[in-house]
């Protein structure tokens, strides 16, 4: 049976801690960055699984999106690297990624054992009084991902959905100016595939770059692969670095975000619409309550962009890491449902943008010890999106998706 979602790169192992103040240093306080793996603090594997062993642990990047596609009744694979070592055969950071994810129902069969190599890391220093610490990411094996080593998964896999994460993120995924990746989505959308990638370079203060109006080189990654691409999202800070970084001429960084979502929605499906491919497109930006959307039919027709509010903003937020991600579970959720909707252009766009609202809604607000605990099945999840109700609090939306009983 086809794979409905398979999630590709960047296996990383969340560890917070107060007495991870080393990142302050390495990436400065409250900054984050990609390190070397030589720059890795040499904490030995019992150290660290003490640290997973105390609740200190989270599985990032497909972390954030694969467990709750598979909560939903999809069937979601993941395909990465993990580094090779003596749990299992794998050490303490991939042995629990890997184990939270297959607990999760996630088909772990894509996975790649890195013979010399670690797996992903990131530390993030846990800091009081809601301060924010430094988040310093080491890629490890995500940096040698190999594109010819994952189609022979995609062949064998067939699945509807591809979702590689992250642009930016991989020194091999990365290579050739991002045209490898770019070269690489335009095969998986010849073997059927709606594609979707998601963009992230770990840069310093976003907001400090976004009003200097900085170009940031590891987003010109994108310039070859945003043609090539199904469905594209990102976040606002994310696309005022994109735009500076892609059209350095442009004058509409003094816009408020609402004006500059639409402005920059229509500069990337001029520039980067696959005109001529008989082919759908849809490109979005999140912002905090809500995203806007823009649909290229396979016509050609650029649809109107829409701003789908959500409808699930009730209750607090717990942890914001993995909001995005989590989104765009939602949003694949969708697409891999529909996906003949979304070939022919006529997917309800609304509908998929609140189903990612609707996801990501309830992934921040779960508690770090159990993240996926409010992710019903997608039936239910349908069910709630369709209803067109906006829900008065975070008890109300899991009582509606009869988690409460």
């Amino acid at each position: 049976m086809a794979t409905d979602v398979l999630i590709l790169n960047t296996a990383v192992l969340d560890l917070r801690s107060p007495d991870f103040s080393f990142t302050d240093k390495l990436v400065g306080a409250g900054g984050l960055a990609k390190c070397a793996t030589s720059e890795m603090p040499e904490y030995t594997q019992e150290q660290l699984k003490s640290y997973v062993d105390r609740g200190c642990a989270t599985a990032g990047g497909p972390g954030n999106t694969a467990p709750l596609l598979a909560r939903a009744g999809l069937r979601v694979a993941v395909g990465t690297n993990l580094g090779e070592g003596t749990y299992g055969g794998l050490d303490v950071q991939g042995r629990t990624f890997y184990d939270i994810l297959v607990k999760n129902g996630v088909d772990m069969s894509a996975t790649v054992v890195h013979p010399t190599l670690p797996s992903g890391t990131t530390f993030i220093h846990e800091v009081p009084n809601g301060e924010r610490g430094g988040i310093a990411y080491f890629p490890n094996a995500n940096n040698d991902f190999n594109f010819e080593t994952y189609k022979a998964h995609v062949r064998r896999l067939a699945p509807g959905v591809v979702y590689y994460m992250y642009s930016g993120l991989s020194d091999r995924g990365d290579a050739n100016g991002g045209k490898d990746l770019a070269e690489f989505i335009a095969w998986c959308r010849a073997q059927g595939s709606i594609t979707i990638v998601d963009s992230h370079t770990l840069t310093g203060n976003p907001h400090e770059l976004i009003e200097k109006g900085c170009a940031v080189p590891a987003y010109g990654l994108l310039k070859p692969l945003l043609s090539e691409l199904d469905v594209f999202f990102t976040s606002v800070d994310e696309a005022k670095m994109i735009r500076n970084t892609l059209d350095a001429g442009h004058a509409d960084r003094a816009l408020d975000n609402r004006a500059f979502c639409l402005s920059f929605l229509d500069y990337v499906t001029a520039q980067f619409s696959g005109k001529g491919r008989r082919r759908t497109q849809l490109f979005g930006v999140t912002v905090s309550n809500g995203a806007y959307a823009k649909l290229v039919g396979p016509d050609d027709r650029v649809g109107k962009t829409v701003f789908c509010p959500s409808r699930f903003m009730a209750g607090s937020v717990i942890d914001l890491v993995g909001a995005g991600d989590s989104f765009r579970a939602g949003l694949s959720a969708m697409l891999a449902k529909q996906r003949g909707a979304f070939l022919d252009g006529s997917l309800n766009v609304e509908e998929a943008v609140q189903m990612g609202n609707l996801m990501a809604s309830l992934y921040i607000k779960s508690p770090l010890s159990d993240r996926y605990g409010c992710i019903a099945a997608y039936d239910a999840l349908q069910a709630v999106v369709r209803s067109g109700k906006e829900f008065a609090s975070f008890g109300d939306l899991t009582a509606a998706l009869g988690l409460n009983a």
